[in-house]
């Protein structure tokens, strides 16, 4: 009898479920659901770049997710259903009471954007990741040495104290703080208290600099200097982490009803959903997974003789098992990818929204003029694309930094902001899409560059995620710019397809996800190469993009060592 296990994604807008055959990788069904406060932005305040999201959005699209995608299959699938497993979002945390329960979800917080799950893309806590920075380095331990040298604002700590600071009422009644990825777990598992919440190796490792080295979270003593606030915090979290194959319990009664599941299905442990879409996508040393979406995060693993005791600066992780257990696991990336589009997108095209939403608005619901504008944002993004794409390689002189969301790698930085040199009263909406599509690729190469100069080399890269499918412009400039080949892997849902391979780890049916990846794997649809002449003309432009990132960063060339 086949088994099946279900791989879960919680991204920034949607969550998506996966039901799998565990021994062959054939998907069977899929479902996709949208947030519905998120979908409103609800508790969210873009001009102080606050990005909450309300627990009951992730309960609610997960149960909905999981028994849609049930229902599609063949009749007894859920009944041959063994495992799953939770990727997410990072980091993504909330303070939650004693019993592990967000604040959130109780009465007196329900609708307190402080007691919420703080997204990754909130830098509402610039000020207290600077300090937190500070503090490492003049402490008698270094606790940002494996994130980079910099603690950044959309990480774990940051994140908490700015909520303590700004809420009173919180910080009386926080008891310990919680990765969406862990929370998920828990909650299948019926977890209720919050010791008991198995910590995700991936996630702690990062963000909550938790390392074995210095015996796991950072003193007592450091977070006391850091401020009062949070104090005592250190007691109630956690002494051990888990890496993603290990089981952390089984479904529990209420959730398996819900399911309509067995008991008897494993949960498998969570873990950021770059780090298991890398795991889905086939990673292996020297190959650099680049998850491809609004940001991006880039995705590498060293085996231990090979990185040796080698401190990797300037990116955002180097933990042991963050996403192959047995490995180092090296995590960079860029703040903004797609959101450089659609920050140009939103610019032309919202008078146009308003204008045409109130001429229609007496012959169509507002779920149907939120489709039929929706398409109109595709398309004419398309059509853009299309109208760059025929615009010859430098001619415009326009060239852009990556920074709009501002910079995560090399040497986090998000007070930074975009910058653009060449602007010209002729200067048209293509030129301005293309050079947003090459700023975004320059980024990449920064980073790329990062880890060569370290000695760590990358043979070639895999993308997955929407814009590696659907963005072939941006695909071949990614190669022409990088001098590497790319290849697409071939599944719309990477994420979801990786933490399939945890749960059917976890479950049993694989020794390791290694084995469960070569089992499962779906392969790749497409391989872009370098076109040569593309290769000489960029890395005289990438010149002039290194030129404008030093104007806009006084410090970017003394961190990355970059010389013209």
């Amino acid at each position: 009898m086949a088994k099946y296990v279900i791989g879960v994604d919680f991204g920034t807008d949607i969550v998506q479920a996966l039901v799998v055959n565990a021994e062959t990788g054939e998907c069977l069904a899929s479902s996709v659901q949208q947030y519905t406060r998120w979908k409103k932005r609800q508790y969210c305040d873009p001009s102080v770049n606050q990005w909450r999201q309300h627990p009951l959005d992730y309960i609610e699209s997960l149960e909905k997710c999981i028994k849609e995608a049930l229902v599609k299959c063949p009749i007894g699938t859920a009944t041959a259903v063994c495992g799953i497993a939770i990727a997410a979002t990072g980091s993504t945390p909330s303070f939650v009471d004693e019993t592990g329960t967000p604040l959130a979800m109780l009465s007196d917080f329900h609708d307190n954007p402080n007691a919420m799950f703080m997204l990754w893309r909130d830098h509402t806590a610039v000020a207290e990741a600077r300090e937190i920075t500070t503090l490492c380095k003049s402490w008698n331990v270094d606790y940002t040495k494996y994130c980079g040298g910099v603690y950044s604002p959309e990480w774990y700590w940051a994140k908490a104290l700015h909520a303590l600071r700004e809420d009173d009422s919180v910080a009386l009644s926080a008891y310990s703080i919680v990765e969406l990825c862990e929370w998920i777990p828990a909650l299948l598992t019926g977890v209720n208290k919050s010791y008991k919440i198995v910590r995700s190796r991936c996630a702690c490792g990062h963000k909550a600099l938790w390392n074995e080295e210095w015996g796991g979270l950072p003193s007592e003593e450091f977070f006391t200097a850091l401020d009062s606030r949070l104090s005592g915090f250190r007691e109630h979290m956690f002494e051990t982490t888990k890496t993603a194959d290990e089981p952390v319990g089984y479904l529990c009664n209420e959730w398996a009803e819900r399911l309509g599941l067995s008991t008897h299905v494993v949960i498998g442990g969570g873990a950021y959903n770059c780090h298991m879409g890398s795991v889905g996508a086939g990673i292996k040393p020297h190959t650099l997974v680049r998850l491809i979406q609004k940001s991006t995060c880039d995705i590498m693993v060293m085996p231990y003789e090979e990185i040796g005791d080698r401190v990797i600066e300037g990116i955002c992780g180097q933990v042991d098992g963050s996403v192959l257990p047995g490995m180092i696991g090296l995590e960079a990336g860029q703040s903004s990818f797609e959101d450089l589009f659609s920050f140009y997108r939103n610019i032309i095209e919202t008078p146009l929204r308003n204008m045409l939403s109130t001429l229609i608005a007496d012959k169509y619901t507002s779920d149907e003029i939120d489709s039929i504008l929706d398409t109109l944002h595709t398309n004419s993004l398309y059509a853009l694309m299309q109208e760059a794409q025929k615009i010859p390689i430098g001619s415009t002189k326009l060239i852009c930094t990556d920074w709009l969301n501002g910079r995560r790698s090399p040497y986090a930085n998000q007070e930074l902001s975009g910058t653009f040199h060449g602007l010209q009263a002729s200067t048209t909406s293509a030129a301005i899409i293309r050079a947003l599509v090459e700023s975004a690729t320059y980024g990449g190469r920064v980073i790329v560059e990062q880890f060569k100069e370290q000695g760590i080399y990358i043979d070639d890269i895999v993308a997955i995620g929407h814009a590696a499918l659907n963005n072939p412009f941006a695909m071949q400039t990614m190669s022409d710019v990088l001098n590497l080949t790319i290849r697409i892997y071939n599944s719309d849902q990477p994420v979801a397809l990786g933490a399939a391979m945890f749960a059917a780890t976890a479950a049993g049916i694989y020794h390791n996800v290694s084995e469960a990846s070569s089992k499962m794997n779906a392969g790749y649809s497409k391989v872009y190469t370098p076109i040569p002449e593309h290769v000489e003309i960029y890395n005289n432009l990438y010149k002039e993009y290194l030129k404008l990132c030093m104007f806009a960063d006084e410090s970017f060339a003394r961190l990355t060592n970059k010389k013209l």
